[in-house]
Protein backbone atom coordinates (compact mmCIF):
# COMPACT_ATOMS: atom_id res chain seq x y z
CA UNK A 1 0.00 0.00 0.00
CA UNK A 2 1.20 3.54 -0.76
CA UNK A 3 2.30 5.53 2.27
CA UNK A 4 0.03 8.49 1.50
CA UNK A 5 -3.01 6.23 1.13
CA UNK A 6 -2.18 4.48 4.40
CA UNK A 7 -2.06 7.80 6.30
CA UNK A 8 -5.30 9.01 4.72
CA UNK A 9 -6.95 5.79 5.88
CA UNK A 10 -5.97 6.51 9.47
CA UNK A 11 -7.87 9.74 9.90
CA UNK A 12 -9.37 12.78 8.22
CA UNK A 13 -6.28 14.22 6.51
CA UNK A 14 -6.60 14.91 2.79
CA UNK A 15 -4.06 13.32 0.46
CA UNK A 16 -2.81 16.80 -0.46
CA UNK A 17 -1.98 17.62 3.17
CA UNK A 18 -0.50 14.16 3.71
CA UNK A 19 1.98 14.74 0.90
CA UNK A 20 3.03 18.02 2.50
CA UNK A 21 3.67 16.28 5.83
CA UNK A 22 5.73 13.60 4.10
CA UNK A 23 7.83 16.15 2.19
CA UNK A 24 8.47 18.02 5.46
CA UNK A 25 10.00 14.86 6.95
CA UNK A 26 7.33 14.55 9.63
CA UNK A 27 6.38 10.96 8.77
CA UNK A 28 8.21 7.87 9.97
CA UNK A 29 7.72 4.23 8.99
CA UNK A 30 8.96 1.70 11.53
CA UNK A 31 11.03 4.46 13.12
CA UNK A 32 12.64 5.74 9.90
CA UNK A 33 11.78 9.05 8.23
CA UNK A 34 10.20 8.50 4.81
CA UNK A 35 9.85 11.32 2.27
CA UNK A 36 8.26 9.38 -0.58
CA UNK A 37 4.47 9.54 -0.78
CA UNK A 38 4.38 6.54 -3.11
CA UNK A 39 6.54 4.37 -0.85
CA UNK A 40 4.97 0.90 -0.59
CA UNK A 41 4.43 -0.22 3.00
CA UNK A 42 2.71 -3.14 4.74
CA UNK A 43 -0.61 -2.67 6.55
CA UNK A 44 1.05 -3.74 9.82
CA UNK A 45 3.78 -1.07 9.55
CA UNK A 46 4.24 1.34 12.45
CA UNK A 47 3.57 4.76 10.95
CA UNK A 48 3.73 8.02 12.86
CA UNK A 49 3.17 11.69 12.06
CA UNK A 50 5.39 13.60 14.42
CA UNK A 51 4.99 11.84 17.74
CA UNK A 52 1.52 10.49 17.01
CA UNK A 53 1.28 6.85 15.98
CA UNK A 54 -1.44 6.06 13.47
CA UNK A 55 -3.91 3.20 13.31
CA UNK A 56 -4.85 1.92 9.85
CA UNK A 57 -8.54 1.59 8.97
CA UNK A 58 -9.84 -0.37 6.05
CA UNK A 59 -13.52 0.49 6.54
CA UNK A 60 -15.38 3.62 7.62
CA UNK A 61 -19.00 4.12 8.69
CA UNK A 62 -20.69 7.51 8.49
CA UNK A 63 -24.00 8.85 9.74
CA UNK A 64 -25.38 11.49 7.37
CA UNK A 65 -28.37 13.75 7.84
CA UNK A 66 -29.48 13.57 4.22
CA UNK A 67 -31.04 16.77 2.92
CA UNK A 68 -33.82 16.90 0.37
CA UNK A 69 -32.68 17.17 -3.24
CA UNK A 70 -29.90 14.57 -3.08
CA UNK A 71 -29.99 11.13 -4.69
CA UNK A 72 -28.88 8.11 -2.65
CA UNK A 73 -26.21 7.05 -5.13
CA UNK A 74 -22.56 7.59 -5.99
CA UNK A 75 -23.36 9.05 -9.42
CA UNK A 76 -26.32 10.63 -11.15
CA UNK A 77 -26.51 12.54 -14.43
CA UNK A 78 -29.19 14.97 -13.26
CA UNK A 79 -29.09 15.41 -9.49
CA UNK A 80 -26.40 15.82 -6.80
CA UNK A 81 -25.56 12.61 -4.94
CA UNK A 82 -25.13 12.01 -1.22
CA UNK A 83 -21.47 11.00 -1.55
CA UNK A 84 -20.69 14.57 -2.63
CA UNK A 85 -21.45 15.62 0.95
CA UNK A 86 -18.45 13.66 2.25
CA UNK A 87 -15.43 15.94 2.42
CA UNK A 88 -12.18 15.64 0.47
CA UNK A 89 -10.43 14.16 3.49
CA UNK A 90 -12.60 11.05 3.24
CA UNK A 91 -12.94 10.84 -0.55
CA UNK A 92 -10.28 8.12 -0.87
CA UNK A 93 -12.50 5.68 1.07
CA UNK A 94 -14.96 5.69 -1.86
CA UNK A 95 -18.03 5.29 0.33
CA UNK A 96 -21.51 4.44 -0.92
CA UNK A 97 -24.97 4.74 0.67
CA UNK A 98 -26.36 1.92 2.80
CA UNK A 99 -29.74 1.47 1.17
CA UNK A 100 -31.52 4.54 -0.11
CA UNK A 101 -33.80 7.42 0.68
CA UNK A 102 -36.02 9.09 -1.92
CA UNK A 103 -34.68 12.35 -3.31
CA UNK A 104 -37.22 14.39 -1.31
CA UNK A 105 -36.81 12.38 1.90
CA UNK A 106 -34.53 13.68 4.64
CA UNK A 107 -32.81 12.10 7.61
CA UNK A 108 -30.58 9.24 8.62
CA UNK A 109 -28.58 7.64 5.84
CA UNK A 110 -25.48 5.59 6.55
CA UNK A 111 -22.48 5.65 4.23
CA UNK A 112 -19.68 3.08 4.18
CA UNK A 113 -17.18 1.21 2.00
CA UNK A 114 -18.00 -2.08 3.74
CA UNK A 115 -20.14 -4.28 1.50
CA UNK A 116 -20.85 -6.85 4.22
CA UNK A 117 -22.21 -4.14 6.52
CA UNK A 118 -24.44 -2.86 3.73
CA UNK A 119 -25.87 -6.34 3.16
CA UNK A 120 -26.50 -6.83 6.88
CA UNK A 121 -28.40 -3.55 7.09
CA UNK A 122 -30.44 -3.82 3.88
CA UNK A 123 -31.28 -7.49 3.39
CA UNK A 124 -35.03 -8.06 4.04
CA UNK A 125 -34.11 -11.31 5.78
CA UNK A 126 -32.27 -9.34 8.48
CA UNK A 127 -35.41 -7.44 9.53
CA UNK A 128 -33.54 -4.23 10.35
CA UNK A 129 -36.34 -1.78 11.05
CA UNK A 130 -36.27 1.79 9.76
CA UNK A 131 -38.19 4.45 11.64
CA UNK A 132 -39.68 7.44 9.86
CA UNK A 133 -41.42 10.65 10.86
CA UNK A 134 -44.14 11.64 8.40
CA UNK A 135 -46.43 14.62 7.99
CA UNK A 136 -49.66 13.80 6.15
CA UNK A 137 -52.34 15.72 4.29
CA UNK A 138 -55.05 14.09 6.41
CA UNK A 139 -55.08 12.65 9.92
CA UNK A 140 -54.42 8.99 10.60
CA UNK A 141 -57.13 7.12 12.50
CA UNK A 142 -56.91 4.32 15.05
CA UNK A 143 -58.09 1.66 12.59
CA UNK A 144 -55.13 2.54 10.31
CA UNK A 145 -52.78 1.07 12.93
CA UNK A 146 -54.23 -2.38 12.29
CA UNK A 147 -53.89 -1.92 8.51
CA UNK A 148 -50.19 -1.27 8.87
CA UNK A 149 -49.73 -4.09 11.36
CA UNK A 150 -51.16 -6.79 9.12
CA UNK A 151 -48.88 -5.85 6.20
CA UNK A 152 -49.85 -4.79 2.70
CA UNK A 153 -49.63 -6.49 -0.67
CA UNK A 154 -48.57 -4.47 -3.70
CA UNK A 155 -48.01 -5.55 -7.29
CA UNK A 156 -44.21 -5.66 -6.92
CA UNK A 157 -43.79 -6.75 -3.28
CA UNK A 158 -45.53 -7.68 -0.06
CA UNK A 159 -44.84 -5.29 2.81
CA UNK A 160 -44.27 -6.98 6.13
CA UNK A 161 -46.04 -5.94 9.29
CA UNK A 162 -45.30 -2.28 10.03
CA UNK A 163 -45.76 -0.19 13.14
CA UNK A 164 -47.79 3.02 12.99
CA UNK A 165 -47.65 5.46 15.91
CA UNK A 166 -50.05 8.40 15.87
CA UNK A 167 -48.87 11.48 17.76
CA UNK A 168 -51.02 14.10 19.52
CA UNK A 169 -51.35 15.66 16.09
CA UNK A 170 -52.87 12.83 13.99
CA UNK A 171 -51.37 14.31 10.82
CA UNK A 172 -47.92 13.64 12.27
CA UNK A 173 -46.96 9.99 12.69
CA UNK A 174 -44.04 7.62 13.15
CA UNK A 175 -43.82 4.54 10.95
CA UNK A 176 -41.45 1.58 11.29
CA UNK A 177 -40.86 -0.74 8.33
CA UNK A 178 -38.41 -3.56 7.63
CA UNK A 179 -37.98 -3.60 3.87
CA UNK A 180 -37.37 -0.06 2.67
CA UNK A 181 -38.75 -0.63 -0.85
CA UNK A 182 -39.11 2.20 -3.37
CA UNK A 183 -41.59 4.79 -2.03
CA UNK A 184 -42.76 2.19 0.51
CA UNK A 185 -43.85 4.53 3.31
CA UNK A 186 -45.62 6.81 0.85
CA UNK A 187 -47.37 3.88 -0.83
CA UNK A 188 -48.50 2.39 2.47
CA UNK A 189 -49.94 5.73 3.54
CA UNK A 190 -51.70 6.08 0.19
CA UNK A 191 -53.24 2.65 0.73
CA UNK A 192 -55.11 4.05 3.74
CA UNK A 193 -56.05 7.26 1.94
CA UNK A 194 -53.33 9.64 3.10
CA UNK A 195 -50.63 11.49 1.21
CA UNK A 196 -47.17 12.09 2.69
CA UNK A 197 -46.13 15.72 2.38
CA UNK A 198 -42.93 15.46 4.45
CA UNK A 199 -40.82 12.42 5.30
CA UNK A 200 -37.72 12.02 7.44
CA UNK A 201 -35.94 8.85 8.57
CA UNK A 202 -35.06 9.19 12.23
CA UNK A 203 -33.60 5.78 13.11
CA UNK A 204 -32.26 2.52 11.72
CA UNK A 205 -32.17 -0.64 13.84
CA UNK A 206 -32.11 1.22 17.15
CA UNK A 207 -29.57 3.87 16.09
CA UNK A 208 -31.12 7.34 16.02
CA UNK A 209 -30.12 10.30 13.91
CA UNK A 210 -27.77 12.60 15.82
CA UNK A 211 -29.80 15.71 16.68
CA UNK A 212 -26.62 17.76 16.37
CA UNK A 213 -26.31 17.07 12.64
CA UNK A 214 -27.85 19.69 10.40
CA UNK A 215 -29.07 18.62 6.94
CA UNK A 216 -26.02 17.83 4.82
CA UNK A 217 -23.73 17.21 7.80
CA UNK A 218 -22.18 13.85 8.69
CA UNK A 219 -19.97 12.22 11.29
CA UNK A 220 -18.33 8.87 11.85
CA UNK A 221 -20.49 6.32 13.62
CA UNK A 222 -19.37 5.20 17.05
CA UNK A 223 -18.42 1.70 18.11
CA UNK A 224 -21.50 1.65 20.36
CA UNK A 225 -23.77 2.46 17.41
CA UNK A 226 -22.28 -0.35 15.33
CA UNK A 227 -22.77 -2.71 18.26
CA UNK A 228 -26.41 -1.64 18.60
CA UNK A 229 -26.82 -2.64 14.96
CA UNK A 230 -25.30 -6.00 15.83
CA UNK A 231 -22.27 -5.50 13.62
CA UNK A 232 -18.65 -6.19 14.48
CA UNK A 233 -16.26 -4.36 12.17
CA UNK A 234 -12.64 -5.42 11.82
CA UNK A 235 -11.84 -1.78 12.54
CA UNK A 236 -13.09 -2.15 16.11
CA UNK A 237 -10.20 -3.08 18.33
Amino acid sequence: MRLDKYICSCGSISRRDVKKLIKQGLVTVNGTVCKKADEQIAEDSVVAVGRESLVYRKYVYFMLNKPSGYVSAVYDKKYPVVTELVGEAYAHFEVFPVGRLDIDTEGLLMLTNDGVFTHEMTSPRKNVYKRYFAVLDKPMEEHDIAEFAKGMEFKDFIAKSAKLEITDNPREVYIEIAEGKFHQVKRMCERVGKTVIYLKRVAVGGVFLDAGLSPGEFREMTEDELCILGYKSENIR
